[in-house]
């Protein structure tokens, strides 16, 4: 593995940008389903992702901190705040990508179909990146990724 890159945040931007493509979709899907009104929609995701995105990232604090008091004979090289901090901003990047579309596109139908593409595509690469950071063959990391979501 990369030893640049600390074993929790691996794991907490991995997770945030994973969790946020896979659960913002989800919020993008539903609302548009229900409403056609592009402006309910992108402040509704919006929101979401935002409120998501700090509950992650308040879960990633304290579960880590839990962590460290248990193990409390292990040096932690860690920062708590670092690691919620990564899981929070590699949320709203997952977040953001399945939002875009309403953005830009102004059929809610054809921008929920781009949607969930762009949420597969973005798992793949981040798959991807995942398969190159930790030393496993990228692709099959890719496709793992894009299939369990």
């Amino acid at each position: 593995m990369n030893h640049l890159i600390h074993p929790n945040y691996l794991r907490a931007g991995l997770f945030g940008i994973q969790d946020g493509l896979v659960s913002t979709t989800g919020v993008v899907v539903g609302i548009s389903t229900g409403v056609e009104d592009k402006a309910v929609i992108v402040l509704a995701s919006l929101v979401a992702v935002t409120v998501e995105a700090s509950s992650m990232a308040a879960g990633q604090y304290s579960s880590e901190k839990a962590v460290h008091q248990m193990h409390k004979d292990k040096k932690h090289t860690d920062s708590l705040i670092a690691g919620a901090l990564i899981l929070f901003f590699g949320y709203l990047l997952g977040g953001v990508v399945p939002i875009i579309p309403t953005i830009m596109v102004d059929r809610p139908p054809q921008a929920r179909v781009i949607s969930i593409i762009a949420a597969f595509l973005g798992l793949f690469i981040l798959g991807y990146i995942k398969g190159h950071l930790v030393k496993v063959k990228p692709l099959r990391s890719a496709l793992e990724l894009f299939i369990i979501g």
